[in-house]
C-alpha cells in the first residue's frame, strides 16, 4: 500500500495522536496474536505487510526485539506480573481490525500497531517474549471481561473516562487523542482550523462534531452526514471542502485512502487513552512502572514510527505525562 503523505500543514508534536477503533461483533472469541507467536513467511518484514496496513513490519519486528526484559524479583514482587508469567502468555483484550493501532493480516495471522504493540512489549518485560492470547472486545464488553478475568488487561484505543474508572483501573494514559480536519489529498488553502471559515465542512451527525465547529470555526458552512463513509465520500468527491472529526476515525480514513490527507494540528478536548485492568490488583503501579521505563529507553517513540507515524510525516510526538 502506498505510503500516504501529509500537507505543510501538518500534524505536530503532541496533538499527534489516535487512531480508528474497530467496531467488532459478538463475545470475546480469543485468538492467538501471530506477531509474537506465529512464524511470518519470508518477505514478511517489509512495510506495510498486513492488509489493509501502511505499518512498517521491519521497524515494529525490531521494536519487539530490543524490547527491556524485567528483573525476575521485580516480577515475583507484584502478583499480577507474576501469574502472567507463570503462564508464559499475556490476555490482552483488544481489536484485529484497526489499521495502525491493531490490525491483524488474514494471510500470516500477525497482528500489528501501536496498542498491539504496546501489549506485545508489556509481555516481553514479564515473560521475556513477545506473546500475547487476543480476545475481541467491544465497547459494551471492556469493563465486563476485566471484571470477570477472562483477560490481563485491555489495550484498545480505550478512553480514561470517570464512569469507567469507577469499574477498572486504567494505566496511562499512554496515547492522547483530538479532533482533526480530513481534506482532499490535492488542497492546499486548508491547512488549520481558521482556514475553515467560508469552508464547506463535514461532520457526522450524531458526533460531537457540530458543536465543535461552531466554537473552533464558527464561520464555517457545517453539513452534516449520517456516518463516517458518507462523510469520507463527500470529500473525496468534492461536494465538501473538508470533514472534521476525532482523529483515530480520520487517520483510519488516511491510511486507507491515498486520495485523502490530515492537516493542521489536533484541536479540541484531549482524548486519553489507557490501559484498562483490573480494578484494585497490584497491575496498576506495575504497568505504569513499566510505560515509563519504555518512554525512556525510547521503544515508545519507536514503536510510534513503526505505526501511526507512517502516516503522520513527523518526529514522534512527547508521551503523554502517566497520571496515576
Amino acid at each position: 500500500m502506498d505510503r500516504l503523505k501529509i500537507s505543510q500543514g501538518e500534524l505536530t508534536r503532541r496533538g499527534l495522536l489516535g487512531l480508528g477503533i474497530g467496531a467488532l461483533g459478538g463475545g470475546a472469541l480469543a485468538a492467538c496474536s501471530s506477531s509474537p507467536s506465529l512464524p511470518a513467511p519470508s518477505g514478511s518484514g517489509s512495510s506495510g505487510g498486513a492488509s489493509g496496513s501502511v505499518i512498517d513490519l521491519a521497524a515494529y519486528d525490531a521494536v519487539l526485539a530490543k524490547g527491556a526484559v524485567a528483573d525476575a524479583s521485580l516480577v515475583d514482587a507484584n502478583s499480577w506480573a507474576k501469574a502472567i508469567k507463570a503462564r508464559g502468555v499475556i490476555n490482552r483484550g483488544g481489536t484485529d481490525t484497526s489499521s495502525l493501532f491493531s490490525l491483524r493480516d488474514p494471510a500470516t495471522g500477525k497482528v500489528a500497531g501501536f496498542d498491539a504493540g504496546i501489549s506485545q512489549l508489556l509481555a516481553k518485560y514479564i515473560t521475556g517474549q513477545p506473546k500475547e492470547n487476543l480476545s475481541q472486545v467491544t465497547v459494551d464488553t471492556r469493563e465486563t471481561l476485566l471484571q470477570n478475568n477472562s483477560v490481563d488487561l485491555v489495550v484498545a484505543t480505550y478512553s480514561i473516562t470517570p464512569a469507567r474508572q469507577q469499574k477498572v483501573d486504567f494505566a496511562g494514559p499512554y496515547y492522547v487523542s483530538q479532533s482533526a480536519i480530513l481534506v482532499k489529498s490535492t488542497t492546499n488553502d486548508i491547512n488549520s482550523v481558521d482556514d475553515l471559515a467560508g469552508k464547506n465542512v463535514a461532520t457526522q451527525s450524531a458526533s460531537t462534531g457540530v458543536a465543535l465547529l461552531q466554537k473552533y470555526a464558527p464561520k464555517a458552512n457545517v453539513q452534516t452526514f449520517d456516518d463516517n463513509p458518507k462523510c469520507l465520500a463527500a470529500v473525496q468527491q468534492g461536494r465538501v471542502d473538508a470533514y472534521v472529526i476525532d482523529q483515530s476515525i480520520l487517520l483510519s480514513d488516511a491510511a486507507k485512502n491515498n486520495d485523502v490527507k490530515l492537516v493542521g494540528q489536533p484541536f479540541g478536548n484531549a482524548d486519553p487513552y489507557g490501559i484498562g485492568l483490573h480494578k484494585g490488583s497490584d497491575a496498576l503501579a506495575f504497568v505504569n512502572a513499566w510505560l515509563k521505563v519504555m518512554e525512556a529507553d525510547g521503544s515508545w517513540a519507536a514503536l510510534w514510527k513503526a505505526t501511526v507515524g507512517q502516516v503522520v510525516k513527523t518526529e514522534p510526538p512527547t508521551p503523554p505525562a502517566i497520571t496515576a
